[in-house]
Formats: structure tokens, C-alpha cells, sequence
């Protein structure tokens, strides 16, 4: 008897087969078993504005003013921020700005230092 991967959700192991999908039945989540596959070899790239690909720990330099929302504070051309992290969403990075707090920021108004 072939063994079913556990679900990518909530990593139960009572997944089951439903057709071409794979069910879970604790949380209803429903997945291709080749989707699941490509997305394991396709790791996460994130580019900066110019290219280089950017990694967990990098420093990068703001290339626009940036308004902070819900404030009337606004990062400037040129701020260095240093030891980002990579995050899954609508912002790349996770990053803390001196004088500004925690932040979300988007690779796109990056570039590697």
C-alpha cells in the first residue's frame, strides 16, 4: 500500500485520494499531489529593483520616498536597512527602520547594498 503525503495545512496523516486530488479530511483542504511537488523544487526568489537577488540577513537601501501609512512620517531616499527577512505576501520584506519601527516593504523599491 502506497502512503499518502501528510496535508500541507495542518499536516494531518488521514489525507486520502480523490480522483486526481489529495483530501484532507480534518481541515477540507484539497491539493494536486504534482502541484504540491512543483511547489517544493520552486523556492521563493525575491529580486531587488535592479535585479540581485536578495537573501535573509541582507542590507538594502530605500530608491524612493516611501509614505508610512497611517502616519505622516515618510522613509527616505538612501535609508539603510539592514538585516531584512523575507516574507510570503503582499510586502517581500519584513525589516525594523530606525526611527520608524517595524515595517513591511516591497522589493521592488530596494536595492542590495
Amino acid at each position: 500500500m502506497t502512503t499518502l503525503p501528510p496535508c500541507p495545512t495542518c499536516n494531518s496523516a488521514y489525507t486520502y485520494e480523490d480522483g486526481a486530488m489529495l483530501v484532507c479530511p480534518e481541515c477540507a483542504h484539497e491539493w494536486s499531489p504534482a502541484a504540491q511537488e512543483e511547489a517544493v523544487d520552486a523556492a521563493r526568489i525575491v529580486k531587488d529593483a535592479v535585479g540581485n537577488l536578495l537573501q535573509d540577513g541582507d542590507t538594502v537601501t530605500v530608491i524612493k520616498d516611501l509614505k508610512v501609512k497611517g502616519s505622516s512620517s515618510v522613509v527616505k531616499v538612501g535609508t539603510k536597512v539592514r538585516n531584512i527577512r523575507l516574507v510570503d505576501g503582499d510586502h517581500d520584506i519584513d525589516c525594523k527602520i530606525d526611527g520608524i519601527g517595524q515595517m513591511g516593504l516591497k522589493s521592488e523599491f530596494v536595492k542590495k547594498v
